[in-house]
C-alpha cells in the first residue's frame, strides 16, 4: 500500500481532529457553550493571581507600616524621656 505525503497528511488531521473532540468530549467540553465556559475559567484564574498578589501586597505593607509606626514611637518615646 503506498500512500502519497498529501493523504497521509490529510489522514493525520483527521485522526488528530478525532481525537481532539474526543478529548473535548471526555472533559465535558464539546457543547457550543465550552469556549464561553473556558474563557470564564480564565478570567477566574486571573482573577485569583491578581488578588492573591494584592493580599501579598497588602500584609507587606502592613508590616512594613507597623515597623515604621514602631520605630517612630521608640525615637519619640526616648527623645521624650530625654526633654
Amino acid at each position: 500500500m503506498n500512500i502519497n505525503e498529501a493523504e497521509l497528511e490529510a489522514m493525520l488531521d483527521r485522526a488528530a481532529r478525532r481525537g481532539a473532540k474526543e478529548a473535548l468530549e471526555s472533559l465535558g467540553l464539546s457543547d457550543p457553550n465550552a469556549a464561553r465556559d473556558l474563557s470564564e475559567m480564565r478570567d477566574l484564574i486571573s482573577a485569583w493571581r491578581t488578588t492573591r498578589k494584592e493580599v501579598w501586597r497588602t500584609v507587606i505593607r502592613m508590616v512594613t507600616t507597623g515597623t515604621l509606626i514602631f520605630v517612630g514611637v521608640a525615637v519619640w518615646m526616648n527623645f521624650k524621656t530625654r526633654l
